[in-house]
């Protein structure tokens, strides 16, 4: 079994992106995780594939694996590579080009060599959008925002916003994000019984009105240079 690939990143973000439609592509947990490993793979924070969709008004399909296999909704600076590959490959010459993800359609465009811009979709903020269970558990409301306090396994008890795009993220706001706990409290926030589908953590540090400093663990992947949906997650659990 050979595979052509390519490797991209977006904003360091990391990601092996796999021509799904000119190759016969069987992609497992087990392959994706192979892919992925630093050591014995080609490294990556994901896999992306593309394939020929099923829904009728889009162009080709989205899908993403985390690096641990799992498969997921949906990655901000994947898409950005996304549609760079698909120009890049000649797999398309449309401008702007729609995707089909695992919860709807996104419309990528790549405007000149450095600038790819991503409609995210809708962001929805409802507990049950990023399978939270809220029983018993405080919550306070900031202007039209409710945030949630959880408590963690280590005694820690963090204020959380919840935020879905297409995937869920819990986010919070803190001091310095350079000294955040972010090693500590991410794994334990990412992986709460709380969240369903296990969830990405967002560490926010507010600069000033127009701009913020970010770390993200993600889910699966640990944490990462960059993160498009946790960045845009972050700014509207933010406004």
């Amino acid at each position: 079994m050979i595979w052509s690939f390519s490797k991209m990143h977006g904003a360091g973000n990391d990601f092996v992106v796999l021509d799904g439609v000119r190759q016969s592509i069987d992609m497992t947990p087990e392959r994706a995780r192979a892919l992925a490993h630093r050591q014995f793979g080609i490294g990556a924070d994901q896999i992306l594939l593309v394939e020929a969709p099923s829904h009728p008004e889009a162009d080709f399909r989205y899908r993403i694996f985390n690096a641990d296999g799992t498969e997921v909704e949906h990655c901000g600076n994947g898409a950005r590579c996304f549609v760079r590959f698909v120009h890049e490959q000649k797999l398309s010459s449309r401008n702007p080009l729609k995707a089909e993800i695992a919860t709807g359609l996104i419309t990528l465009e790549e405007a000149d060599d450095t600038t790819v811009t991503v409609n995210m979709g809708q962001t929805r903020f409802e507990p049950e959008a990023v399978a939270f269970d809220t029983s018993d558990l405080p919550s306070t409301r900031d202007h039209d925002d409710t945030l949630w306090s959880l408590p963690l396994s280590n005694g820690d008890t963090v204020t959380l916003s919840l935020v879905a795009i297409s995937n869920p993220h819990a986010v919070q706001i803190v001091d310095d994000v350079a000294s955040a706990p972010v090693a500590v409290q991410g794994p334990l926030i990412e992986g709460h019984p709380r969240f369903g589908n296990r969830v990405n953590a967002g560490f926010m540090q507010i600069v000033d009105p127009h701009t913020i400093n970010l770390r993200v663990y993600e889910r699966g992947a640990g944490e990462t240079l960059a993160c498009g949906t946790g960045a845009c997650a972050a700014v509207v659990a933010g406004i």
